[in-house]
């Protein structure tokens, strides 16, 4: 893996929250400069197994040379689809580093960072067709308004997405500078971390970041075997949010006959950890990146088949 491409973060705590077994199954959804998926393919034996997903083209330079990896060029929201392909029905752990990798926000075409002039791509998956540009040439004003709200917690999301609206009537907004130069005028605060909350929430609008995190989310109840793990690291306050309380989801219990009080709820995991895990002072300091990461475990509980969804 090339350190420039992306520093894998909380990678020992990640991996040793998986427990991984040395003959297990395991799958990392985002392979990235490969980190993570390296030291999962460290502490398996030869019968061990790795399925690693990518959409981004340029992650297979990565990738190590060794039979036990199979790697699936796709978008982890696709999981159980591409493991049934693989006749893999169960795995023993899974491993989500969420967000952008630092070769991604370091190559200027790809429009990722605002420290660039490009244009407004920002598709982790240049196969699709949405790139930013037609979100702020075709969202409307209250779209807009509340995908900043939502993404980017900008504080005035409202004011931004008028401008917006009234400046590409005058004149195309395509490119990352012509952006910058049609809000300067309602800049709120630090400009530098103001652009930054923007261009996140656009990023997750078009990668659909949140729905490929809830779809991997449900799909892994059915993948996981019992006892198996989940392992999520995430940046943001939303995505945070999503797996915190999904980890706490729960599913009414067949084997009930007390009628009396209803049917009692089961959680489909074991918290692994209760608060979430973050970096410690001497990994932000080699990683600033690291600074805004949770990483939350959990453990399933539960045969899929003998739950009611």
């Amino acid at each position: 893996m090339s350190v420039a491409y992306h520093v894998p973060v909380m990678l020992k705590e990640a991996i040793d929250g998986l427990q991984i077994k040395p003959s297990g199954v395991y799958v990392d959804c985002t392979f990235g400069g490969g980190g993570h998926s390296r030291e999962i393919l460290r502490r398996l034996d030869k019968s061990g197994r790795l399925f690693a997903f990518d959409q981004d083209e340029d992650a297979k330079k990565n990738l190590p040379n060794d039979e036990r990896l199979v790697f699936i060029p796709q978008n982890f929201r696709y999981m159980e689809k591409f493991l049934r392909l693989h006749r893999c029905l169960k795995v023993d752990g899974i491993l989500a580093d969420l967000g952008v990798s630092s070769h991604q926000f370091d190559e200027p075409e790809r429009g990722f960072s605002i420290r660039f002039e490009a244009g407004l791509d920002m598709r982790m998956d240049t196969r699709q067709q949405k790139k930013a540009s037609d979100i702020i040439t075709e969202y409307s004003e209250y779209d807009l308004q509340k995908l900043f709200e939502r993404y980017g917690e900008v504080t005035n999301s409202k004011t931004l997405a008028r401008t917006i609206v009234e400046q590409r009537a005058l004149k195309p907004i395509v490119s990352i500078n012509q952006f910058k130069q049609s809000v300067a005028v309602i800049v709120k605060g630090n400009p530098q971390k103001y652009f930054a909350q923007i261009f996140q929430a656009l990023r997750m609008e078009v990668n659909d970041e949140m729905g490929a995190l809830e779809e991997m989310l449900i799909q892994s109840t059915r993948v996981l075997k019992v006892g198996g793990r989940i392992s999520v690291i995430t940046f943001h306050s939303v995505e945070d949010r999503l797996v915190k309380n999904f980890y706490k989801s729960t599913v009414p219990c067949e084997k009930t006959t007390d009628v009396l009080f209803g049917t009692p709820k089961k959680m489909f995991f074991n918290l692994i950890n209760k608060k979430p895990l973050v970096a410690t002072p001497d990994e932000i300091k080699l990683n600033s990146r690291a600074r805004s990461a949770k990483l939350r475990i959990a453990e399933n509980k539960w045969d899929y088949n003998e739950r009611k969804i």
